[in-house]
């Protein structure tokens, strides 16, 4: 696959780009997104599917324009799609003809099926494992698909979309007929109850939006932000009973989704009345996701190997500037965590975190030494990105940011109270990871040292012939632990 590659989505409402790199096999990062608001569908529905001339006009700068950014990044490979407006439009072959004619550029028109399929993909690869059903809500249709176990397990597209119904029942005030047309669309669907629902594209994303600020969720994060289905329908009244756009943007809608936000959340609730949904995931990641993981994984089923976190890895290969070191932190660190698991009352998945914070812990030096632990935090919080839930990233970035000071500052813990485990927890881990730390101070070519706990619980550190563990020493001497646990060297 090339190193840089460029995904556009021509949909209903707007038209996408992005631009992905790899830093290894399946490790990879976001370097480019822009958007633009075409509404290639507007007018369509209300003539019979047929593209309008201005429509088809500004799809047709945006793409060009497109095209011109994924060549400056220096994209080996460009991969579009059009979904539900182009592959219901009578004329949809002027429209390809002419994109390919003056673009250079081939557009692959893909069934509901496979929009539903890939925003599936996306969720079941890019979020934390779950048995979960997806939704997405474009202009022109509903995609909704059942994942489990990493898979996508079923896919389906339906006739609904923000602008189909804003133009036949919306624009005529007709709530009432959209809502009956909504229910005999979603009759159509298995029978299946569904308590988590992942939402993914621009609808939800925006309502999500309001929700998480409503909240005061103290992560400025939308991938991955959970939150209870009665937030969303409390909100969803509001925004459908809304008589203005005044109304409207006090609620906290944002004025270019004034005119689709009220038949969107309208499709939403709907579903979630349908599947009997409790918890609502938001996904950052949809439909292009999607497609730049059914290429990388074309030979591995569509899924990351088992354990495989490509943001996780994607750290490791461009922030890692002590390749033996952040293999070793880890080791020390789950050795530690093993031999003190019980006596320091730690809950076991607690492991998994501890360990991922000592891959991560010094990536930070890449930017600054000085304040690594600082420029740590920074990246776990920021490109920590998918698999990952919002507790999970800010006790990782709790750890690497404090992890030399042994305790967990009292504000950062008070501002992230909700996120965080009990403190207790969160400064035993610490503990563990600022004393594996310590123990690597001299920089070992090999971890030449064994650690054992005796019967009055504590820790004996036994270095290899030849070995003094001098800086180790000191190291835990300033880290002012023997309250907690003795600690002996010889």
């Amino acid at each position: 696959m090339a190193k840089r590659t460029a995904i556009i989505d021509i949909g209903s409402n707007s038209v996408r780009m992005v631009v992905f790199e790899k830093s290894s096999r399946f490790a990879f990062s976001l370097l480019h997104e822009s958007k633009s608001r075409v509404r290639i569908s507007e007018g369509a529905y209300a003539a019979g599917g047929t593209l309008q001339t201005e429509a088809i006009e500004r799809a047709m700068k945006a793409l060009g324009e497109f095209l011109s950014i994924a060549r400056s990044y220096g994209s080996r490979k460009l991969l579009c799609v059009a979904t539900s407006a182009v592959r219901d439009a009578p004329n949809r072959a002027d429209f390809l003809s002419r994109a390919k004619k003056e673009l250079g550029l081939q557009i692959k028109v893909i069934d509901g099926e496979k929009e539903a399929y890939l925003g599936g993909v996306a969720a079941a690869n890019l979020l934390p494992s779950m048995a979960a059903r997806t939704i997405d809500i474009g202009g022109g249709s509903t995609e909704y698909a059942c994942i489990a176990s990493g898979s996508v397990m079923q896919s389906a597209s339906l006739d609904l979309g923000t602008v189909r119904l804003k133009e036949l029942f919306f624009d005529r005030g007709d709530v009432e007929g959209a809502s009956a047309y909504i229910d005999a669309q979603f009759a159509a669907m298995p029978p299946v109850s569904s308590p988590i629902v992942i939402g993914i594209g621009g609808t939800f994303r925006a309502l999500a939006q309001i929700i998480q600020k409503n909240q005061a969720h103290p992560m400025k994060k939308l991938h991955a932000f959970t939150f209870g289905a009665d937030a969303l329908m409390a909100l969803g009244k509001k925004i459908v009973a809304a008589p203005d756009d005044a109304s409207l943007k006090q609620l906290g809608v944002k004025k270019e989704r004034y005119d689709v936000i009220r038949p969107g959340t309208l499709i939403l609730m709907r579903f979630l009345q349908h599947v009997g949904c409790e918890t609502l995931v938001t996904s950052g990641a949809g439909v292009r996701e999607g497609l730049y993981l059914t290429d990388l994984l074309r030979h591995n089923r569509h899924r990351f190997p088992e354990g495989y976190n490509p943001s996780l890895r994607y750290l490791l290969d461009c922030h890692t500037i002590e390749t033996t070191f952040s293999n070793q932190l880890p080791t020390v660190a789950m050795r530690l965590f093993d031999l003190l698991q019980t006596p320091m009352e730690l809950p076991a998945e607690s492991r998994r975190l501890l360990k991922i914070a000592a891959q991560l812990a010094k990536v930070g030096a890449s930017v600054h030494f000085y304040s690594y632990h600082k420029n740590s935090q920074y990246l776990v919080e920021s490109a920590l990105e998918y698999g990952y839930s919002h507790e999970e990233i800010m006790t990782v970035a709790a750890l690497v940011r404090y992890h030399k000071s042994r305790k967990i500052a009292k504000p950062f813990q008070s501002d992230y109270q909700r996120l965080l485990p009990k403190a207790k927890i969160l400064n035993r881990l610490n503990l563990l990871l600022a004393l594996a730390d310590a123990l690597l101070t001299h920089r070992p070519r090999n971890i030449d040292f064994t650690l054992s706990l005796d019967e009055a619980g504590a820790l004996h550190v036994r270095a290899a012939e030849g070995t003094h563990l001098y800086l180790a020493k000191e190291q835990i001497e300033r880290l002012g632990i023997e309250k907690e646990l003795t600690v002996s060297i010889d």
